[in-house]
């Protein structure tokens, strides 16, 4: 197994979040892990990218010009990154942002369109875009299950937030709902 992950989105989307969730239920799999995040000086606004890596074996390097996965947020994002997705990888675009006739990726490359923004808003709260974005990711390919997820979710949420922790689990399992209902 190894995947590598892109996660792009700008500053207040959630993007740091959802890669650290990621990687500590996969480092708590006793899997390999690589994290390498990047985001802009500003607090809110700026552009955030995450490289995650996810293996049962050495890891050579945290970046990859071919991700198994890319989860773009945003327009930026996804233009920058698009052209990286090879036969056999996974697009989950947030089309709330992301006009669906921007989406150009190579044959072969499997594409989840999801109206992230929208969902979130749906379920009552628009900052729940990052754990539906995070579900949709699990359900399209299954690095982890919801339960590692839900083990670790306690770890990475700060204490003054820990009320949303059921809201955030149901947004991801709303992601996977989505999944479902798009295969």
């Amino acid at each position: 197994m190894y995947y590598d992950i892109i996660m792009t989105g700008f500053g207040g989307q959630g993007i740091q979040t959802i890669s650290l969730i990621l990687a500590l239920a996969a480092m708590k799999k006793d899997l390999e892990v690589t994290y390498l995040p990047s985001y802009g000086v500003e607090k809110r606004g700026g552009r955030t990218n995450v490289y995650v890596t996810i293996a049962d074996q050495e890891i050579g390097s945290p970046i990859s010009n071919t991700p198994s996965a890319l989860l773009a947020l945003d327009l930026i994002g996804l233009e920058f990154y698009q052209d990286m997705l090879e036969k056999g990888s996974l697009l989950v675009a947030n089309t709330s942002l992301i006009p669906e006739d921007r989406i150009r990726v190579k044959e072969g490359v499997s594409v989840l369109k999801v109206r992230i923004n929208d969902q979130a808003v749906a379920m009552g709260n628009p900052r729940l875009a990052n754990m539906i974005t995070l579900g949709c990711f699990i359900g399209a390919l299954p690095v982890l299950a919801y339960a590692d997820l839900e083990a670790v979710i306690g770890e990475v949420i700060p204490e003054r937030l820990r009320e949303t922790i059921p809201d955030n689990l149901r947004a991801i399992t709303r992601g996977i709902e989505i999944v479902k209902e798009t295969r």
